[in-house]
């Protein structure tokens, strides 16, 4: 696994731009380093990657996971994403484990809203009789990135989501302070104004959520004129 990730890295960093890189970091609030290439250049860089050396079998994909994360680059985070994208057919019940770490481990919005969305959701729709255990398992933690998954891991079910727990976890959620927090809560609301407007219209005049939350929530239906101010 060392050498199949040392190997990556010394593809992605014949692409290094230092200026890149410091904008990029800068966009992201320092938080993170970054190799200093464009997202397309990334992504074609791990096609041809993984074409040429496969990827890792789903057994050894936390291993993996938990060596990219170590990196301290950027790019290499989002190279783990990809490679769990790959697998979303094949998840387990365990794979928990490592839907959690990536939320959990350097924790940030380009991070953990894939994960949440994409990752999340799509573990919850394997294995529906472990969602409330877990998201509840999540809203309680004090964890902001873990309550924001709780709130994201539905943005795509649409006709499927369960709106009654959606509705409860925002309102557990709606006094928090948090700003990732506040537009998550807007952020599903919206998504969720496309399937059921008049549903979502209803719950926000019924109920004191913040100003953001409450803008975001209505955002594509204003844009779509469908209500006014």
């Amino acid at each position: 696994m060392d050498t199949y990730i040392e190997n990556l890295a010394i593809e992605f960093f014949k692409e290094k731009n230092e200026a890149y890189a410091k904008a990029q970091s800068a966009y992201m609030k320092n938080l993170f380093p970054y190799v200093g290439m464009k997202s397309d250049v990334r992504k074609r860089i791990s096609t041809v990657y993984i074409k040429e050396n496969g990827k890792p079998d789903f057994s050894e994909m936390f291993e993996a996971i938990k060596k990219l994360w170590q990196k301290p680059e950027r790019d290499f985070q989002y190279f783990g994403m990809e490679l769990m994208t790959k697998y979303l057919k094949k998840y387990q019940e365990n794979t928990l484990e490592i839907i959690e770490f990536m939320i959990t481990q350097k924790s940030w919005w380009d991070t953990v809203d894939l994960i949440a969305a994409k990752f999340a959701g799509q573990y919850f729709k394997l294995f529906p009789e472990k969602t409330l255990e877990v998201t509840e398992k999540w809203l309680n933690s004090g964890n902001i990135w873990l309550q924001r998954s709780a709130l994201l891991f539905q943005l795509s079910y649409k006709k499927n989501t369960n709106a009654e727990l959606m509705f409860r976890y925002i309102l557990k959620l709606k006094d928090s302070k948090e700003f990732f927090i506040r537009k998550a809560i807007g952020w599903i609301l919206r998504e969720y104004s496309k399937t059921n407007p008049k549903v979502v219209v209803d719950f926000v005049k019924s109920n004191t959520l913040s100003g953001l939350s409450e803008r975001e929530a209505l955002k594509w239906l204003k844009n779509k004129n469908l209500i006014t101010e």
